[in-house]
């Protein structure tokens, strides 16, 4: 067991690496802020031969949510360029877990989490960029620095720096989603360079679970309750300040229990393995996220905080109610199949609870529906 001196050792490194990585962002966003501007304008008239098979898509970032939150952009890709093969730029190794059954992800450029842990690894990502020819290379997320560095030093003609115009902002209501926004991105560019795109709905955010997969959540939840009840899964944790206090969250299962008696109700453990309702509720854990998503895949409703695992139930096409209190709803709230966010700052858990309760008297009509036809 760790010393009260060791925990406090480490929560200081971890403030000052916090520290740190917000200066170095800061010093990073202003020595890139006009990078890519003027690349666009270069194309002076319309290419009427333009070929694209050869992608690079540029996300360097570990955090599952981000990794969950581009596949929309490269759905978009993928419709766009049937046979068009990829390869993806990110860090860690969570990339090829999310992206597994797309098949037009040819390869996975992954870079080391500790850059300074592994300079020549680092150094090497780098340089592959730099030598690989592609025929379209897209930045995916518009404030990320060292992605509009690898985009710039990356040998294609071709480029998508995730600077949207102004006139496309006018133009669409939800551009600022941080899943939606390179899509308008790269809407706007290859309508530029020749390539017009349909205005047709962006995909929902979805991890393509396999049937064996959701076979194995359906036995999951059939083991663990041996009902024929309907499952609600929530997830009780988050980090830094998304996370919700023990005091409101029990508040929340007692009401939610009490409210739907006539469904299951399953915890979502984080790998942590903490429980903010101290494991009143049945319990799911695993450190494999494909797993945690088929048991979410096979539940009628998730409720969780803004986190990686409430876009991971988005992405598995299971209605997520997102709890919002800190960050930006707009930007990161959950969409596609009914599911929408919560401002819990305005909304007291009674009001969170009935509008559960109104998704959920959708899902009876519908199944009914179903039933008589």
């Amino acid at each position: 067991m760790e010393t009260s001196n060791n925990i406090k050792v480490k929560s200081k490194k971890a403030r000052f690496s916090k520290c740190v990585n917000a200066h170095r962002r800061k010093v990073m966003s202003f020595l890139t802020k006009n990078v890519g501007k003027s690349h666009i304008n270069k194309f002076s008239s319309v290419a009427t031969d333009i070929k694209i098979s050869k992608i690079l898509i540029v996300r360097p970032n570990h955090r599952l949510g981000n990794m969950i939150l581009t596949t929309p952009l490269i759905q978009e890709v993928i419709d766009t360029f049937p046979n068009c093969e990829i390869d993806l730029l990110a860090k860690g190794r969570v990339a090829p877990i999310v992206f597994r059954e797309y098949e037009n992800i040819k390869d996975f450029i992954l870079l080391p989490r500790k850059p300074f842990s592994e300079l020549i690894k680092y150094c090497l990502v780098w340089l592959k960029v730099k030598n690989r020819k592609y025929d379209l290379v897209i930045n995916a997320v518009k404030g990320s620095s060292s992605g509009k560095l690898l985009t710039k030093i990356s040998n294609s003609r071709y480029k998508v720096f995730g600077e949207i115009e102004d006139e496309v902002i006018d133009k669409t209501s939800d551009n600022y989603h941080i899943a939606k926004n390179p899509i308008y991105n790269l809407r706007e560019y290859l309508s530029v360079i020749g390539i017009n795109r349909d205005n047709k709905e962006i995909a929902s955010l979805d991890i393509k679970l396999k049937a064996s997969e959701l076979s194995y959540g359906a036995n999951i939840l059939k083991d663990t309750f041996n009902n024929e009840n309907k499952t609600i899964s929530i997830f009780t944790y988050a980090t830094g300040s998304k996370c919700y206090t023990k005091s409101w969250w029990n508040k929340f299962y007692t009401l939610l229990k009490t409210t739907f008696i006539d469904y299951n109700i399953l915890e979502i453990l984080p790998v942590e393995n903490i429980s903010q309702i101290d494991f009143q509720a049945k319990t799911f854990y695993s450190n494999d996220i494909r797993k945690i998503g088929s048991v979410i895949a096979n539940s009628v409703v998730f409720v969780g905080a803004d986190s990686g695992i409430m876009h991971l139930a988005s992405s598995t096409k299971t209605t997520t109610i997102g709890l919002f209190s800190k960050t930006k709803i707009e930007k990161y709230k959950p969409y596609g199949n009914g599911s929408f966010a919560i401002n819990t700052q305005a909304t007291n858990i009674k009001e969170c609870v009935s509008q559960i309760n109104d998704i959920l008297n959708k899902d009876k009509v519908l199944t009914t529906n179903l039933f008589l036809h």
